[in-house]
């Protein structure tokens, strides 16, 4: 099993160093992966003047699967917009063709007094946003900048999606609900965007191959509100890229910490490439405090999704969990009476649990 491995800039390096820490162990005991490194991100833009180098692009499409770090930092931001390291993951995502980005958020036991919600609303908290990755805003065309005609300058994107895109982000949403509790909530905004209208045509229609699941939609004001208010309502939600990106973050403090959640972003054959949602916090790199565990995450549905390796993932889930239950705590989630670690010392947690 080949991975990518795209360590990227600020924390980046550090949490996946961990991650593959973990597999190295899983290697000791028999799992059979080869991994190869290359620059990514700022990284990429400072080994060749681009965050998504040429090298590191074969690299991503000859390679099984991708487990990515996080890209950016402040002396990047000067750059033009097609050099900024976040440039790289769109590139990536679009030349792979990965389209349905995966985002669980679970609520750990032992982390319930790590989220700003009451226990008794989000304790038990386990769903999964699915997101539509390659199309929507942030891709549409025709964008750009101009002046009208009163000489004042305008910012323009365009907001766009086709059936193909809809329906096929529609069916890994339903095909993920039937692996979990069958409810799946469509997230829209159809009262005001022809878009939305559209979206909401195309999933009720995928919904008529899918009667074992409940299909409710939503329009996207009220799901962010309902997340905070009643989480534990929602299975899996599916939503389009713009959407998906707001809500996703927005559970992920559900559960304490944006340093516990991991994804991964498939295409059609579940070739994907695996990354913690969170940023590459530059404010903190190289001062061994980051949280490794949704790096270590992503490395689980790594080898669950695209290598169907489930007692392998969940190994690695169960170490987690045991560290958790033994108090082992980074900065971002660490609470009295618990033990404050730093990023290598919870991968090696990590490791000795397996």
């Amino acid at each position: 099993m080949k991975i990518a491995v795209l360590a990227g800039d600020g924390i980046g390096p550090e949490i996946v160093g961990q991650a593959l820490k973990v597999l190295k162990a899983l290697a000791r005991d028999g799992l059979k992966i080869e991994l190869e490194e290359a620059p990514f991100g700022g990284a990429g833009f400072d080994a060749h003047g681009d965050p998504l180098p040429e090298p590191t692009l074969k690299l991503a499409r000859v390679a099984d699967a991708v487990l990515c770090g996080a890209v950016g930092g402040p002396k990047y931001d000067v750059l033009p917009r097609a050099k900024r390291p976040e440039q790289g993951i769109l590139r990536i995502r679009k030349e792979l063709g990965l389209f349905a980005n995966l985002r669980p958020a679970v609520l750990y036991p032992e982390l319930v007094g790590a989220s700003t919600l009451k226990p008794e609303v989000v304790s038990g908290l386990d769903l999964m946003i699915v997101r539509e990755l390659t199309g929507d805003i942030y891709f549409g065309e025709p964008r750009g900048r101009r002046n009208n005609a009163r000489g004042e300058r305008e910012g323009f994107d365009t907001m766009l999606y086709s059936e193909p895109e809809i329906r096929r982000i529609a069916e890994i949403g339903f095909q993920a609900a039937l692996k979990r509790g069958k409810k799946l909530c469509s997230v829209d905004k159809e009262n005001v965007l022809e878009t939305s209208r559209l979206w909401r045509e195309v999933v009720s229609d995928v919904a008529k191959k899918y009667p074992q699941v409940t299909l409710a939609h939503m329009y996207v004001d009220n799901a962010a509100m309902q997340l905070v208010r009643k989480p534990k309502q929602f299975d899996v939600v599916v939503t389009g890229n713009m959407f998906g990106d707001i809500l996703s973050d927005e559970a992920s403090m559900l559960t304490g910490s944006i340093g516990m959640l991991p994804s991964a972003s498939l295409d059609a054959q579940a070739k994907g490439l695996y990354e913690p949602i969170h940023g590459s916090a530059p404010d903190i790199a190289g001062r061994n405090v980051a949280n490794p565990l949704a790096t270590i995450l992503s490395s689980a549905m790594m080898l669950r999704y695209t290598f169907n390796q489930d007692e392998w993932a969940y190994r690695i889930e169960r170490a987690v969990k045991d560290v958790l239950a033994q108090g082992y705590r980074t900065a971002d989630i660490h609470e009295p009476g618990t033990r404050k670690v730093g990023t290598k010392e919870m991968g090696d947690a990590v490791v000795a649990a397996l």
